[in-house]
């Protein structure tokens, strides 16, 4: 076997990866990568909610001024 440091993403460190002949896949590193994708794309929807929520709160207040 053989073994290849790879950079998960940005934020992650370095895992050891084992790659032979027919390159075989972690389930559970792609379990973990996609659960930490639906939490960005959670929070990322709570804060473009709560941006839209309150663009329409400001806006409800400048007119009825």
């Amino acid at each position: 076997m053989e073994y290849k440091d790879t950079e998960l993403d940005k934020n992650s460190t370095t895992d050891k990866v084992v790659i032979n002949s027919r390159s075989k896949v972690d389930l559970n590193n792609l379990i973990r990568k996609v659960k930490e994708e639906e939490k960005r794309s959670k929070r990322q929807n709570i804060v473009i909610s709560a941006a839209a929520l309150s663009a329409v709160a400001v806006f409800g207040i400048i007119f009825t001024l």
